[in-house]
């Protein structure tokens, strides 16, 4: 596997699919959501995607549920836009856990202070 290719593969889904979550999908469970890396397996045949997903828990569940089911049409949009000899499966994945992002202000003020974690 050609190593750069995948990099432009991976940064070509990472934009695209960037763009088509934040302004074309219009499903009102999805909230704030940003594209922050995607892994394309060497075959091509998988994409997992990371976003860093926004609000609480329950705000956060809503808006990779909304996601993961306009999933076949962000396949077919990437499918059109890329135009790409194997379109991947696409897998979307938190990048921070719901219970970390919502201790994330705490855990920052703690390292400021630098006091260890309890």
């Amino acid at each position: 596997m050609d190593s750069h290719r995948a990099q432009r593969v991976s940064e070509g889904l990472r934009e695209e699919l960037d763009e088509l979550i934040n302004y074309e999908l219009s499903d009102p469970r999805i909230g704030g959501a940003i594209v922050s890396e995607v892994h394309v397996a060497s075959d091509f045949r998988k994409a997992h995607v990371r976003l860093v997903l926004q609000g609480n828990a329950a705000q956060q569940a809503a808006t990779l549920a909304g996601i993961e089911h306009a999933k076949q049409f962000l396949r077919m949009a990437i499918a059109e836009r890329l135009q790409l000899f194997h379109t991947p499966d696409l897998q979307f994945e938190s990048a921070l856990p719901a219970s970390l992002g919502a201790r994330a202000p705490q855990l920052l003020k703690r390292i400021r202070r630098g006091r260890p974690k309890d």
